[in-house]
């Protein structure tokens, strides 16, 4: 077998509606087609072919958190991005240095999704 990349995370949400308003006007994340299911739920492009799938029907808090699970976004200016969601009304962390010396910080999605916001090179 051979792994090719990561197509898609899921997150099992309550309130899809209250996501895809988080996803799109405070992530920034465009929402593309989905197939046509049985259940209520929204795609978000993450770029590269990846997607964000929300699935309605969570009745449970996630159990996420910095040390736990949780997502990580590129971003390519860490100081910008504390603006942005500090402009959005955001709670996050403060900002922090891992020990290979990439910078982040967290916030979290409505459902209690931990989300990391890191700067890296790359992007």
């Amino acid at each position: 077998m051979e792994i090719k990349g990561l197509d898609h995370i899921s997150l099992h949400v309550a309130d899809v509606r209250q996501s895809v308003a988080f996803y799109e006007e405070v992530m920034g994340l465009m929402q593309v087609k989905r197939p046509d299911f049985n259940f209520q739920g929204a795609w978000f492009s993450l770029g590269n072919g990846q997607t964000l799938h929300l699935i309605a029907g969570r009745t449970m808090p996630p159990h996420w958190g910095s040390r736990a699970t949780h997502i990580a976004f590129a971003v390519p200016d860490i100081a910008l991005a504390v603006k942005y969601f500090a402009g959005k009304g955001v709670f996050h962390t403060p900002i922090k240095e891992r020990p290979d010396k990439v910078k982040q910080f967290f916030v979290t999605d409505p459902d209690g999704y931990c989300l990391e916001i890191c700067e890296v090179a790359y992007v």
